[in-house]
Formats: C-alpha cells, structure tokens, sequence
C-alpha cells in the first residue's frame, strides 16, 4: 500500500513539472503578439502577426540552427 501511495505522489510531481516550459511560451506569445500588433498599420498586417507571433520559436529555431550551419 505504501508503495502505490509513493509511486502516484511521483506520478503527480513528474506532471506538475512539465508545464514551466508551457508557461514559458505563453508568455513568449503573448509578447510577440503584442510587438507584432503594435507594428502593424492594418488589421490585416495585424492578423498577420498575430500568425507570426505564433509560430516565432519555431523561426527561431530555424534560423538558429541555419546560423549554425547544422
């Protein structure tokens, strides 16, 4: 009986510790959101960072590892 108590305690810490990262990329959104937002002349141009804020790590990433020549 103990046992099962320890491994569903593990079981609950390993889940909590998972979502830094998600908190980290929302906040990641939010902000590039709102840069990208407020250089837009448009609605449009608008929606069209509101995308971009989106998908930036991603760019980040490719362009990191194109940088690197990888």
């Amino acid at each position: 009986m103990a046992e099962d108590k320890n491994s569903l305690r593990e079981k609950h810490w390993r889940g909590k510790m998972r979502h830094g990262g998600e908190a980290v990329y929302g906040l990641g959104l939010v902000g590039a959101a709102v840069y990208f937002i407020q250089h837009a002349a448009t609605f449009w141009l608008g929606v069209l960072g509101f995308l971009k804020a989106l998908v930036w790590p991603a760019l980040l990433i490719y362009k990191l590892l194109e940088f690197l020549k990888m």
